[in-house]
């Protein structure tokens, strides 16, 4: 970790954000259908996962499925869901072996009931670990998520459970998929794609964002820890100035 700059016990972010992207271009560039991307993407999640518990970051957030994944072609979206499954099943020993604890946030009722079953026995088998919280965004969107919590304050206060003077950023925060987790601190996005996609835009309001050309396959844990130098070195202003942040430390 030292040969890249990286020093472990300087500003470590608590949650580190991923958007996995360029699975597709990866195997088209190698002349192979995108389905060959998702497979070798598996290795690039294994490293970041071990990466980021050997740092010492506590919460990593994976882009795994959005809600826009489902217009993908059925061919595609089978395979993204049967690959959950056996790397849910291959990876379990691991999880249990570096004590790293899986939840999943989204619209998981969508998903098939063999993936929704795999899914929730791993997070249950892995519900006491305490090094690593894993978190798998799967069929998620954020505006949505924000939608229904907006739903459910709005029932609340219809039901004179919630007066509307007492909502604040808490009452938002206690009704997102996200509730049990902090902000997020870091958020990184590999294919060389500028944009967040609809992930996580309430909770990464004052995150540094990350931009890498690398795609996802090739993703390793020294692109990680790159990633991970680079943050170290940016200063977290929150709206205040580098004077102030410098006075206050």
């Amino acid at each position: 970790m030292e040969k890249y700059g990286l020093n472990t016990l300087d500003k470590i972010p608590h949650h580190v954000a991923v958007i996995m992207d360029g699975n597709g271009r990866w195997a088209k560039q190698k002349g192979k259908i995108r389905i060959f991307g998702h497979q070798n993407g598996v290795q690039s999640v294994r490293e970041t996962i071990e990466a980021a518990a050997e740092i010492g970051i506590q919460y990593l957030t994976l882009y795994a499925f959005s809600t826009e994944n489902w217009n993908r072609p059925k061919t595609e979206v089978d395979t993204l869901m049967n690959l959950l499954v056996s790397s849910l099943k291959s990876e379990l020993k691991t999880l249990q072996d570096n004590q790293i604890q899986l939840k999943a946030i989204g619209n998981i009722e969508q998903l098939p009931q063999k993936a929704q079953k795999g899914l929730n026995e791993v997070i249950q088998l892995t519900a006491n670990n305490k090094r690593m919280v894993l978190n798998l965004a799967l069929s998620y969107g954020s505006r949505f998520e924000i939608l229904e919590a907006v739903k459910s304050i709005s029932k609340k206060v219809v039901n004179n459970e919630l007066l509307i003077e007492n909502i604040d950023e808490k009452t938002i925060n206690n009704h997102l998929y996200t509730f049990s987790l902090p902000d997020v601190d870091f958020l990184i996005r590999t294919s060389g794609e500028q944009r967040i996609s609809n992930f996580l835009l309430w909770q990464a309001a004052y995150a540094e964002l990350y931009f890498t050309n690398t795609l996802w396959p090739d993703f390793k844990k020294k692109d990680f820890y790159e990633a991970i130098t680079e943050y170290q070195k940016r200063e977290r202003r929150y709206g205040k100035t580098s004077e102030q942040i410098i006075k206050n430390e």
